[in-house]
């Protein structure tokens, strides 16, 4: 069996990474998401304009 890993404080940090991973996306990864779909209505705006 595996030993848990603790912090000096005693968080198990297994289970901090556990919930992490359940607890939906990150800031970074929403901010990621926002900058693609932002760069992507830049995109259809300039192809939709008259030229």
């Amino acid at each position: 069996m595996e030993k848990k890993k603790y912090t000096v404080v005693g968080t198990d940090i297994e289970e901090v990474k556990r919930l992490n991973a359940e607890s939906g996306p990150s800031y970074n990864e929403i901010n990621e998401m926002l900058t693609q779909r932002i760069e992507e209505r830049k995109k259809q705006s300039h192809s939709n304009q008259p030229k």
